[in-house]
């Protein structure tokens, strides 16, 4: 019995060891100087600007399928795949003497049709692509159509080739197409080709959506929320002490966020880079939320 009571109170020592340790922790991190646990920020001026972003496929605004308007016999084909043709250049005759031409500048894509054989109506017998007159496609979900007009200047990034144009929205359909519950809206842009651009490749399209110039801005990492999503900022109170500061935000582009109250402009921010730190001195509002406010599209 001796020596299990010689265990127990060895126990209940290291355990008291470990609380009091802890409990010194706490205290040093929570009163030692602000400037041994805080980093420093000062608010300043600068431009802000957010984006709508959207995800298209370059298309060819010209394409002419040739079709068999009635039965016909082809007597010749100068159609040839690969072919460059301009508009009125004859791609068939038939043994009746006419002739069938191109109505667009382009180059042919596909031939369907032989010499000496007789075609019914509807046939395919070419297909004609202009690769010169380009464009992108890109879907609009209902809840940003609004903010589309025809005219509107927009920047689109080509991935494959790693090139960016600027342009304007031609046109914006006016019936959409509904998937997996949100209704889908069409749109396009022209953009020029530059001899390496090819139709389907990905492209992504960028509409400026709001834009705040010469505003009180800070960090978005030195934020932080309460319980009721409030956000605030660390500033130096009396003496070396540590205050919280509420404030009042606008519109980020995912790195700096407005400042639209609460700190003026030099006024020094105080934050933490140590997230564990923070989840155990505010586990419920000190921790630091990604947030979108202003309507940020990104």
């Amino acid at each position: 019995m001796g020596e299990k009571r010689k265990k127990k109170k060895r126990t209940w020592i290291i355990i008291g060891f470990l609380a009091v340790s802890l409990t010194l922790l706490l205290s040093y991190i929570t009163f030692r100087p602000a400037g041994m646990s805080y980093k420093r920020v000062k608010a300043h001026r600068g431009d802000i600007t957010t984006y709508y972003s959207f995800s298209g496929n370059v298309a060819s605004k010209n394409r002419q399928s040739v079709y068999a308007e009635k039965i016909m016999q082809i007597a010749d084909v100068y159609a040839e795949k690969g072919r460059a043709v301009k508009e009125g250049d004859v791609l068939f005759t038939t043994v009746q003497g006419e002739e069938i031409k191109s109505k667009i500048n382009g180059e042919v894509v596909l031939v369907n049709a032989e010499e000496n054989k007789q075609v019914t109506p509807g046939t395919l017998l070419a297909e004609i692509v202009d690769y010169n007159s380009l464009e992108v496609v890109f879907k609009v979900d209902e809840y940003d159509v609004g903010a589309l007009s025809s005219g509107r200047e927009a920047t689109v990034y080509i991935h494959a080739i790693k090139k960016e144009f600027n342009g304007y929205i031609r046109e914006i359909s006016k019936e959409g197409q509904i998937a997996n519950g949100v209704t889908y809206y069409t749109a396009a842009i022209d953009i020029e080709q530059d001899g390496n651009i090819r139709t389907g490749m990905s492209a992504e399209v960028r509409l400026v959506s709001d834009k705040a110039e010469k505003v009180v801005i800070l960090p978005m990492n030195v934020i932080y929320f309460d319980d009721q999503n409030q956000p605030y900022v660390f500033i130096n109170g009396n003496g070396n002490s540590v205050v919280k500061q509420e404030i009042t935000t606008g519109i980020n582009d995912g790195t700096y966020v407005e400042i639209k109250s609460g700190v003026r402009e030099g006024e020094e921010v105080l934050y933490k880079t140590d997230l564990k730190l923070e989840a155990l001195l505010f586990p419920e509002g000190g921790k630091n939320t990604r947030f979108y406010p202003g309507g940020n599209k990104k």
